[in-house]
């Protein structure tokens, strides 16, 4: 059996009744169908600098250009036990992690647009960021992080889970010891894929991995970093369609007249949002059976992920 990814999580989002009224956020795409792929590290910051449960809620504070996190009268302080929590966390215990799925709207978790009140009790603006999280992005810029809601949205969850497995085979490749062709042969692979996210870092990538002026843990470095970025681009109709448009050079001079044209016309079908990315995509696999091409067959950008997720169906 192939091995499963880490991937931490905040505890009530795979179904931990640890919420300040003993509720849980629970989320079925992790507990039902990512499962079987991942084992999940739970975490809960307030549990975990011992707030009890259940517990009067707290909520983020603004202090002229101060924040803290305390109970709506402004009581049970806890802005520095969670910070430092997230800190030891993060720099601790994220080790061998590939991805992680935090809470939203959190005042610990939260990874964006948290609710921050004025301290008069007259307002709030929705620009805050957890603590804990805010600690995680700090220490871990590479870390694949995403919220639970948005994780409904089928294009935000398929570039997460594209990013979490792209992110455990960087893992894998640095489990012995890098070496330069090792960094090559990883790039190689995920280079449509790059393609299909950001066509501006595919150049600079290429143009990165071929340079000999730099160490290689030096490249290797930038190299993450600027992969990781580029796949937080989400990818598009028009970014998905010159890739295919690419694949389809492949088989110019081994498929029929007939073929060419029909593949043509599914990949222009997709553009045009006629048809999903799944048919185009069928089609090359199928030719790629039929007349097989080693360097195509590495390329991440064909299967970045299991099929059973079905995560190619938002396009």
């Amino acid at each position: 059996m192939k091995k499963k990814l880490k991937i931490g999580i905040s505890a009530c989002v795979i179904g931990q009744k640890v919420r300040f009224d003993k509720g849980h956020k629970k989320l079925h795409f992790c507990s039902d169908e990512l499962s079987e792929f991942a084992e999940f590290k739970p975490v809960c910051p307030e549990v975990g600098i011992g707030l009890p449960i259940p517990r009067p809620t707290i909520r983020q504070i603004s202090q002229g250009d101060v924040i803290k996190v305390a109970r709506s009268d402004g009581h049970g302080d806890v802005t520095e036990a969670l910070t430092q929590f997230g800190q030891d966390f993060a720099v601790n215990q994220c080790d061998g992690l590939a991805g992680f799925v935090v809470c939203a709207k959190s005042p610990s978790c939260g990874m964006e647009r948290v609710k921050v009140y004025h301290h008069h009790g007259k307002g709030s603006e929705s620009n805050g960021v957890g603590l804990f999280t805010q600690q995680l992005m700090k220490y871990n810029p590479l870390l694949p992080i995403e919220e639970n809601g948005r994780l409904n949205d089928p294009i935000i969850r398929e570039n997460f889970i594209t990013r979490v497995f792209t992110f455990q085979k960087w893992l894998d490749l640095n489990s012995t010891e890098l070496t330069k062709h090792g960094l090559i042969t990883f790039h190689t692979a995920q280079k449509y894929l790059v393609m299909s996210h950001h066509i501006e870092s595919y150049k600079t990538l290429g143009k990165l991995i071929a340079r000999s002026d730099l160490d290689l843990e030096d490249q290797a470095r930038q190299y993450i970093t600027g992969l990781m970025m580029a796949l937080k681009h989400h990818a598009s109709r028009k970014t998905h369609t010159n890739t295919l448009q690419h694949l389809q050079g492949y088989f110019k001079k081994k498929i029929s007249t007939e073929k060419r044209q029909e593949l043509a016309q599914e990949i222009l079908s997709f553009r045009n949002g006629l048809t999903p990315l799944l048919v185009p995509l069928a089609l090359i696999n199928h030719h790629l059976r039929e007349h097989p091409n080693e360097y195509l067959s590495a390329q991440t950008y064909l299967n970045p992920h299991p099929k059973a997720l079905r995560l190619r169906y938002g396009y």
